[in-house]
């Protein structure tokens, strides 16, 4: 008697995870989040001063102190996303980053609002790398363009809008909050968050997680502090010698770093950042041109919320709405950055760096000419086409960044980027807010404003320059 045996079903692979319209919504409402937080306190500094008798020495680590749990932290966020999974951690951080936000609107003292801004800064750090890493693991195609454009306008939006923003809710002293309000109002975004991460953000991890790397860790964290601490801090803390000695210290344990992670990678570990990610031209590239772009934007930020408040005596709205034209504008052309990509490559990134040096110096003219009635008219020229050209590079930019990362290194990739901007952004507050805040005594406010924005279009210079060493295409 034969014995039939039934054909076995083979099973089709699973199909990858997609990001739809809703999760891809949800992953920018997240993203634009901590960036906002990064620049919504500037014009509220002065009110938080005053209401919590905070020195100037204090008010700075409200800033720095976000600005660099952020910036440490970030790439072994997107670690931890490759190994636990992306979704899990973005829950995770959203839901944190909504507790630090409470805690920083309801913070008793100007000390336990510094701490409330650390954690926060780590929140951040464990919710945004999982959005660039989502984006790439579960989209291909045009439309992971799509949304690398959505995502790079996203970002430069909220870091204009969250000065914007700042002023509005501050001046609005909704229920007697006060400048509360700029860290209160992130509590009822981040619940409907939540309710749409779990419906609409897909989970994705690497195939081939690897372990943390404690030691890259350890050793990243202290190279980024041994910059940033001294340079945010230096200032206000009158220089003393423990900021030199961290400053002369920062070469040697970046190198320390830097040999360790090369020492895993070539016994075929996956360190903390793979030198060999570097040997993409396109990342490699692509990550130089962000520190001047970040330096002088951040900077540029700080230093006009100051000069607008203290010197030409204008309140937080109008110093806020001063800036409007240029998230106005950089809205708009920012969606039409890929259709100019997919025509003329990425010298459109060269052709926007032209236009927002133009607008600097409309700007720096401006404040020459018109000081102090500086405001919203006399800026409108300036801050428009330098929003317009700052649209057409850093979207583009973050998109050539990631253009040759795997998926699988889709975590560390985005965390590296994501490190790269939130570090320029504090080294720029902490450059150009310095220059410009030593100059004033000396020079007056609009001599050391003009001088100041004199320096950022140097920054907007070298961005020009190396722009023109990215690929011409984007893959």
């Amino acid at each position: 008697m034969t014995e039939t045996i039934a054909p076995r079903t083979v099973r089709p692979p699973a199909a990858p995870p997609s990001l739809g319209g809703l999760g891809l919504f949800t992953v920018l409402l997240a993203a634009a989040l901590p960036l906002i937080d990064f620049f919504i306190v500037n014009v509220a500094l002065p009110t938080i001063g005053r209401d919590l008798h905070a020195s100037e020495a204090v008010l700075e680590l409200v800033v720095a102190g976000y600005g660099l749990a952020y910036a440490v932290l970030l790439v072994l966020g997107g670690r931890l996303g490759d190994l636990f999974g992306r979704r899990r951690l973005f829950l995770g951080g959203v839901a944190a980053f909504g507790l630090t936000s409470l805690a920083c609107g309801l913070a008793p003292s100007a000390w336990a609002l510094v701490a409330a801004r650390v954690a926060q800064g780590a929140a951040s750090a464990a919710m945004l790398p999982q959005v660039l890493a989502t984006i790439q693991a579960a989209t291909s195609g045009q439309r992971r363009a799509k949304a690398m454009g959505l995502y790079g306008a996203t970002a430069g939006l909220s870091m204009v809008a969250g000065q914007i923003l700042g002023g509005v809710l501050v001046a609005a002293d909704i229920a007697g909050t006060g400048w509360r309000s700029v860290f209160l109002v992130n509590v009822p975004v981040v619940i409907a968050g939540l309710v749409l991460a779990a419906r609409a953000v897909p989970e994705t991890r690497s195939q081939h997680p690897e372990p943390v790397d404690g030691p890259g860790t350890v050793l990243l964290t202290a190279t980024l502090l041994a910059l940033l601490a001294p340079l945010t801090e230096g200032r206000s803390a009158g220089w003393p010698l423990w900021t030199w000695l961290s400053l002369a210290a920062f070469p040697f344990v970046a190198a320390a770093f830097y040999a360790v992670e090369r020492r895993a990678d070539r016994r075929g570990r996956t360190p903390l950042v793979p030198p060999s990610l570097f040997a993409l031209t396109s990342l490699r590239r692509g990550l130089v041109m962000i520190v001047p772009f970040g330096v002088g934007f951040s900077g540029f930020m700080f230093v006009i919320a100051v000069a607008l408040q203290r010197g030409a005596g204008l309140g937080p709205v109008p110093a806020g709405l001063a800036l409007a034209p240029m998230a106005v504008v950089f809205f708009f052309v920012s969606l039409a950055g890929p259709r100019l990509v997919a025509r003329y490559g990425t010298r459109v990134v060269t052709a926007g760096a032209v236009i927002q040096g133009a607008g600097v110096g409309l700007m720096a003219l401006a404040a020459w000419r018109s000081w102090p009635d500086l405001g919203f008219v006399e800026l409108l020229p300036g801050a428009a086409l330098a929003g317009a050209g700052q649209a057409l590079q850093l979207p583009i930019v973050f998109r050539v960044v990631l253009s040759e990362v795997e998926p699988a290194r889709a975590g560390v990739g985005s965390g590296v980027m994501m490190t790269t901007q939130q570090s320029s952004l504090a080294l720029g507050v902490a450059a150009l807010g310095t220059l410009f805040l030593s100059l004033v005594p000396g020079m007056g406010m609009r001599d050391a404003l003009v001088t100041t924005l004199l320096t950022q279009l140097g920054c907007v210079a070298l961005t020009g320059l190396l722009s023109l060493r990215l690929p011409r295409t984007i893959g």
